[in-house]
């Protein structure tokens, strides 16, 4: 299986921007009214979501492609964007009362920089919203050429803390028809990640192959933390 690190909902099948949009709908009650930066923003269509319901979104991405295209289709009255590292924020403290960024930490080298950075452009009263692959143990070398690191739940955990008072887990998985799950919890060498299952067998599963997965098959919440694909956490109360 690839690792796309570049989602273009243009070129990008409905199933797999769904698990991505899924995280910034996750985010909207936190962003109503707010200002919001939304760090790695990529080509920018999850800002956007976002701009439906805040004051004020900031795009960041230290990929200028990215940021071009994202000016290109997303900018809008309250929506701009910006070429920035997310380990040296060129922002003021204090400036925004949500930050939202999702798989982003795994790709960077100095995961603690940045977080630093974070609780700096938070306000005191405001909200980090982050995700992140969950992988079963920590890991520098992961099976993603593309990330430097992936977390189990508690090391993760332990991370936030650092620097924020409170983190709420929350996972992201997919809903599995009942047979499904049973063949996943039978599939203890992982050979459903290896080789692709025929279209027959997908079928009896019951469950949508991933291309075609909408927002109503994923469900973020805390009680799917065992089973998730990604954690995802709400931060409060920055430390400096």
């Amino acid at each position: 299986m690839g690792h796309p690190e570049r989602i273009v909902p243009a070129e990008t099948s409905a199933g797999i921007l769904a698990l991505h949009l899924k995280r910034y709908e996750f985010a909207l009650p936190f962003c109503a009214g707010a200002d919001v930066l939304d760090v790695a923003c990529g080509v920018g269509y999850g800002s956007a979501r976002l701009a439906e319901v805040a004051a004020r979104v900031v795009g960041v991405d230290r990929d200028e492609e990215a940021v071009v295209y994202a000016r290109a289709h997303y900018a809008s009255a309250n929506v701009e964007f910006a070429v920035m590292d997310a380990q040296a924020l060129d922002l003021p403290d204090a400036s925004f009362d949500v930050i939202c960024s999702f798989e982003t930490i795994e790709h960077l080298p100095q995961p603690q920089v940045y977080l630093a950075e974070v609780a700096r452009v938070l306000r005191p009263g405001g909200v980090y919203v982050v995700s992140t692959p969950n992988a079963p143990a920590t890991t520098h070398a992961p099976p993603n050429p593309f990330h430097a690191v992936e977390w189990s739940r508690d090391d993760f955990e332990a991370l936030l803390r650092s620097r924020f008072a409170e983190v709420e887990l929350f996972g992201q998985a997919r809903i599995l028809s009942r047979r499904h799950r049973l063949l996943v919890r039978l599939d203890v060498l992982g050979l459903r990640r290896r080789i692709p299952a025929p279209r027959a067998a997908r079928a009896v599963v019951g469950s949508a192959p991933t291309a075609a997965v909408t927002a109503a098959d994923v469900v973020i919440a805390r009680d799917a933390v065992p089973r998730a694909s990604e954690l995802v956490a709400v931060c409060r109360g920055p430390r400096s």
